[in-house]
Order: C-alpha cells, then structure tokens, then sequence
C-alpha cells in the first residue's frame, strides 16, 4: 500500500491562501512538502504560510495575479531563487465575478475571467514544465470544477474557461510526458469557499440546488479535497496523467 511522503518536494499552490487552495497547501505541507503560497494578497499569504512553518515546513508567501503574465513569471523566478526546483503546481486560482445570463455579461467581464481560468494556468504551467524536466519531472494539477463538465446556467464564462482549461490539460499531458511531467485534472464539485459563497448569495436558491443535485445530498468540507490532491500529486498517481479526477458528489450522475 502506498504512504504519501512528500519529503523534499517542493509544491507551488496559486490562489492558496483561502477556501480549497489553502486546505491544499496545509495537505501537502502535512505530507512533507515545502510550499509556494500565492493569491493577489501577501498578507493572506503570509498568514497561511506561518501555518506551514508550524507544521515544521517552509513557506514562500507571494503576490501574485493569476491572469498576469509577468506575475507568474516573478512568481516561478522566486520559486526557483528560493527552493531551486518545482514538482508539484496546482493551478487553483480562479474567478466568477459575476453569476449571470449571457445576454447581460460583456465582453472585458469574458477576458477578466479568462485571463484567470484559462491563459493564466495555461502560461505557468507551460514555463514551469520544461523547468520541472530538469530534476526528474513532476505533477501539474490543473482545478477545473465539474462546472467545466457540465456547464450550468448564469455561469457561462466560468464553465466556459474550465472547460478550455480542461482541453488544454489533455494536450499539456500530450505534449509534457516525454519530459516525466505529468498532467491532470481535478473537477471538484460543491464545496464550502469564498466563490461557492458568493454565488449562493447572488443566486436565490442556489444553495438550496446545489445540495438536491448531488447523491450525497450535502456541500462538502475543503478538507474532502485533499485525497484527491494527494493522489494527483503524489507517486501514488504515477502511471496517471492525462485524466481528469471528479470530486463532487455525484453531481455528474444526476
């Protein structure tokens, strides 16, 4: 039976200062692994990475724009300036500021949130990944949400981009296995976050639907991500790249 032991692995984690980016971070932090903490904030950053030296880890507190191509850059400069090696990225950062029908959204609220979901990841993993050849390979996890699978009404730009992201990880893992880098994706369903919040407040009823669509019949905890995290991240995954990883409830069923 496989142990996780994320000894000597470095993990960068973007938007991992809240909700399931920061279940995340203190997972693998948990399991060993020093961890790169980025979201648009430093002081929530650094307040989860004092978190991740309490668990006897070290932590690289950043600010970082998801949907800004010099940002991820600064971002995996000072990743490798500090750790001098990267093998695990969790894409997680994302955005739905709006919850919405199409009719009413515009054209700059689709490029905010594809810049975000879509071009941001795309572009750091595909610099990272060449980098992370050099020392053996590695893991790319790319969050999608089952809202990319099965795209629900009013959140058509989000489902939209997750669904893109979602393409662009079968080719990454096309393209990147030659080199050892492994990528998949994770499509989790309903859990308790800053964006499942929001939404819940925008949309009356939303919920109340939220909890009816699933077999389980409940919105899960951000802790419940990270079986799924470890095993991506993880050699117990190895022979496993190019597949997305469902956590939801049984959403999809329904």
């Amino acid at each position: 039976m496989y142990q996780v032991n994320l000894e000597g692995k470095v993990a960068l984690v973007t938007g991992g200062s809240r909700g399931l980016g920061r279940a995340m971070v203190l997972g693998l932090a948990k399991a060993g692994a020093d961890v790169v903490i980025a979201s648009r904030k430093l002081d929530t950053c650094e307040a989860v990475a004092a978190e991740v030296r309490a668990l006897g880890r070290q932590a690289l507190p950043f600010a970082a724009h998801a949907g800004r191509m010099e940002s991820l850059d600064a971002l995996l400069e000072a990743t490798y300036e500090r750790f001098g090696r990267l093998d695990i990225l969790i894409n997680n950062a994302g955005t739905n500021p709006v919850t919405a029908p199409l009719s009413d959204l515009t054209p700059d609220l689709f490029q905010k949130v594809f810049e975000v979901n879509t071009k941001g990841p795309w572009y750091l993993a595909s610099r990272a990944a060449p980098r992370m050849a050099k020392h053996g390979g590695g893991s790319i996890i790319n969050v999608i949400s089952v809202g990319g699978l099965k795209p629900p009404a009013y959140q058509g730009f989000y489902a939209a981009t997750k669904s893109a992201l979602h393409a662009l990880t079968k080719v990454m893992a096309a393209e990147w296995a030659a080199m050892g880098v492994r990528v998949n994706a994770l499509a989790p369903g309903s859990f308790h976050s800053d964006m499942f919040d929001n939404s819940a407040a925008q949309l009356p009823g939303f919920m109340e639907g939220s909890i009816a669509t699933t077999l389980q019949k409940r919105i899960a905890d951000t802790d419940e991500i990270l079986g799924s995290v470890m095993y991506l991240a993880s050699d117990m995954s190895s022979f496993t790249t190019g597949s997305t990883l469902v956590a939801d409830g049984g959403y999809l069923v329904l």
